[in-house]
């Protein structure tokens, strides 16, 4: 029996750190940025909405022309320039001394933050056996949630009695240490001389539909994010922090201790199983309007939610070849950039309509119907099949 190709090379693991590195920065962010702008820019609802909300233009507009940049320029350029420009600006913090000095930092941020997030992801992709994709995806999303679970732990023990500075410099510093880390990656992309001659695309074909699906998948964890806490209060729990712990507990478990699921179930297989988790959890969430009821649904919900990502992903990935790899990971990212702001301005409107508990139905329903836009999804052979043949 022939032994499993090595996944976790030092290039690999050094990726995950990087992108570990950024993502501490936002995590620190995610407490004191609001207070900052209320507190010490004085700004209102809206405007705390703005300074929160700044990097997503960016992010979402850069990431499929990032993709092309990794295609032609390579990948370690994006893993180092990425770090470099979320350091720089969040640094810059320390002088913003006006609302819109912050919002204009926040947007250049969100480029760096693309830059990181495709240069990284399609460095893990480059690495992985192609047999072995999901389980690489999986891993690669721990230092996604490992940065956001412990930054705003960070983030409020740096701040203290409102020291806005040393917040600022302490997560920049940890961006700077990934971009550190990241130089020590080795350039990934195909040799140039092997690339076929075709157009360059914005947008690839290859991660349209997976990226519908996600979009879909996305939509209800935009919901689930912005109304559970104050859905938990009206059903009479002080709060929604044990809820949001048990969700992001399953999502690590499932993502590290299930991360070969993806590979061994098939990715559209994978995927369609987290349709259905999310749709009975979303179900459950809004038809059982018991604290148990919450919790239940949180918990299908939240396997759903760590099988969909590296699912999608690689199908996605699968259906392009090997020089247009980035482009696919900048054309799929910017569509769950897509489907968080579809579900916020979308839900808003429904809760003030039906209730927090119609959220979570509206949102099942959408999650249903990724499953009919995945069942139009071609099946992809395995590549041991193929391999075989």
């Amino acid at each position: 029996m022939d032994r499993p190709e090595r996944l976790l090379t030092p290039p690999f693991v050094f990726t995950i750190v990087a992108e570990l590195g950024v993502f501490l920065t936002i995590g620190m962010l995610l407490p004191v940025l609001p207070v900052y702008a209320k507190d010490e820019l004085g700004a209102g609802s809206i405007g705390i909405g703005i300074a929160v909300a700044a990097v997503s233009p960016t992010a979402l507009l850069f990431q499929p022309l990032v993709g092309q940049l990794g295609d032609r320029r390579g990948r370690r350029l994006l893993v180092v320039s990425g770090p470099l420009v979320v350091a720089g600006t969040v640094a810059s913090y320390t002088f913003a001394s006006s609302l819109w000095a912050l919002v204009g930092l926040r947007l250049l941020g969100g480029l760096g933050e693309a830059l990181l997030y495709v240069g990284a992801a399609t460095i893990v992709t480059d690495l992985a056996p192609a047999d072995r994709r999901g389980e690489a995806m999986s891993l690669y999303s721990l230092g996604l949630w490992g940065g956001l679970a412990l930054g705003p732990v960070l983030g409020e023990a740096v701040l203290g009695d409102a020291r806005y500075d040393a917040v600022w410099l302490t997560a920049a510093a940890f961006s700077l240490a990934a971009a550190f880390v990241a130089m020590t990656i080795p350039e990934t992309r195909p040799a140039a001389g092997t690339r076929p001659a075709h157009r360059p695309r914005l947008l690839h074909p290859a991660a349209i539909r997976p990226g519908l699906v996600l979009v879909t998948t996305i939509f209800g964890f935009a919901g689930f994010n912005t109304f559970v806490a104050l859905y938990a209060r009206q059903l009479g729990l002080d709060g929604a922090g044990p809820v949001f712990f048990l969700f992001s507990g399953i999502v690590v478990a499932v993502r590290f201790f299930g991360r070969r699921l993806p590979d061994r179930l098939g990715a559209k297989r994978a995927a369609g199983s987290a349709l259905v988790l999310l749709t009975v959890g979303l179900l459950a969430i809004g038809l059982w309007n018991q604290p148990i009821g919450l919790y239940l649904g949180t918990s299908i919900f939240a396997l759903g939610a760590a099988l969909a990502f590296p699912a999608l992903m690689t199908l996605a990935i699968s259906g392009a070849d090997d020089f247009d790899r980035s482009s696919v990971v900048g054309t799929f990212s910017a569509c769950a950039d897509v489907g968080f702001a579809l579900g916020a301005l979308t839900l808003g409107g429904v809760a003030s309509l039906v209730g927090y508990d119609g959220v979570f139905l509206f949102s099942a329903g959408f999650a249903a119907f990724g499953m009919v836009v995945l069942a139009r999804l071609p099946t992809h052979v395995p590549v041991r099949a193929l391999e075989a043949a």
